[in-house]
């Protein structure tokens, strides 16, 4: 179980990983996909870091506003973020009142900004993210839970702090595949943040997050350096992101973790099934404008 990751090899063997590699899969866009040139690239990167810096900067002023003004300034800066790289956003659904823990698919590091413009809360993240350069810093200051992956004995611990923000009110973000994936194939959801759910009596809100036409640009797979990252999704040209917004599950309804687990791995993979947008393997199905419920402007 874990959530915020990123690209590396797993140093411990009961850790997941994903067979997906930069090569195999971020480096193939698909037919559909196109790009922009260097320079409307390199505006759109320089206009991403300045956003990200200045949410750094503005931070320590916006963790003292009040609970709701805090959570509309993180929606509003995440939205800017995706934004300011060029990527449009689309929502899907209602999101679920009150606390719940958020799960969702992991396909890039942008699925962090994406989640928080619709659902901020408070994210789950490897230990690791702490060190990465302006990012790490902004996570800490930005409530972010960590979780060392390589301490199972911490592991009840971490339970115990997402079960406290839960039952404080505020939802926690987590992705449990535990590693990022294409778009080609979902890993299999680690149960351990569901008993925090179930600790609390809260519901678990399935969030799909679906990249199109084409998932290659967004895919942050395998050792693919934070840098090729960034820019791959600077040149790409029309990259939509959609966050669907599915049915919550009561916490109640499921005797145990693993069960709520596989409940909301369910429900992302049957949205899969049933309204599939372009991955990285995928042919392109649209979706109806009426569905939108937000468009954001490249």
């Amino acid at each position: 179980m874990t959530a915020v990751t990123g690209p590396g090899a797993a140093v411990s063997p009961w850790l997941p990983t994903a067979p997906c590699t930069p090569g195999r899969c971020a480096a193939h866009p698909g037919p559909a996909a196109t790009t922009v040139g260097p320079a409307r690239a390199v505006v759109r990167l320089a206009a991403g870091l300045a956003t990200v810096v200045t949410g750094l900067l503005l931070a320590p002023l916006v963790a003292l506003l009040p609970a709701a003004a805090r959570r509309a300034a993180t929606r509003r800066w995440c939205r800017a973020v995706v934004r300011a790289f060029g990527v449009r956003l689309r929502v899907t659904g209602v999101p679920a009142a009150g606390p719940v823990l958020v799960v969702a698919n992991h396909v890039s590091w942008l699925d962090i900004p994406l989640v928080a413009a619709v659902l901020p809360g408070r994210m789950l993240a490897k230990t690791e993210v702490r060190s990465w350069p302006v990012l790490g810093r902004l996570a800490a200051r930005g409530g972010t839970l960590f979780i060392d992956r390589d301490r199972l004995r911490a592991l009840p611990g971490t339970v115990g702090a997402i079960g406290a923000v839960l039952a404080g009110g505020d939802r926690v973000i987590v992705f449990p595949e535990g590693s990022t994936w294409c778009g080609r194939a979902a890993g299999a959801f680690r149960p351990a943040a569901f008993q925090a759910a179930l600790d609390t009596g809260v519901g678990v809100q399935p969030v799909r997050l679906v990249y199109g036409p084409a998932a290659g640009p967004a895919a942050f797979v395998g050792d693919d350096p934070l840098v090729a990252s960034l820019w791959r999704i600077a040149t790409a040209g029309g990259l939509t992101a959609e966050v669907r917004i599915l049915d919550p599950l009561p916490g109640g309804r499921y005797p145990d973790r693993r069960a709520l687990a596989a409940a909301a791995q369910r429900a992302i993979a049957s949205d899969s099934a049933n309204r599939s947008f372009r991955s990285v393997h995928q042919r392109v199905s649209s979706s109806p404008a009426s569905e939108s419920s937000l468009r954001t402007p490249a």
